[in-house]
């Protein structure tokens, strides 16, 4: 596998033009050669500087609505699970096999019941 190279400045220019937007490539690589042949002395340091410090000006992040993703984008199909209602506390599928809790009074008449036995 080779490493990357970043010491050649198309390279850098074109790999941080890659997250840019489509529109935004081409002008940002003609200002980025433009910045790194002002520079008297191009070492990898200085010219990744200096090509992230225009980069960081043709970048807009996205838009925070674009940015979420529901799995109901990429199925558009229904299915059981979304149909149904959510598996909540007093769903018999949870645990409880009753849907209310049992009197004081039933208790004793089990718990004698038992004892008779």
């Amino acid at each position: 596998m080779p490493i990357p190279d970043d010491a050649d400045p198309d390279v850098l220019i074109s790999r941080l033009a890659g997250g840019l937007a489509p529109p935004d490539r081409a002008a940002f690589r003609s200002a980025a050669e433009a910045a790194i042949e002002q520079l008297p002395c191009a070492g990898e340091g200085v010219i990744y500087r200096v090509v992230s410090g225009v980069w960081r000006s043709y970048f807009h992040p996205p838009e925070e609505r674009q940015t979420w993703w529901d799995i109901s984008q990429e199925l558009p199909r229904s299915s059981k699970l979304t149909k149904a209602a959510p598996i909540g506390r007093d769903d018999p599928r949870c645990g409880r096999r009753r849907a209310r809790p049992k009197r004081p009074s039933e208790r004793r008449e089990r718990a004698a019941r038992r004892g008779a036995q």
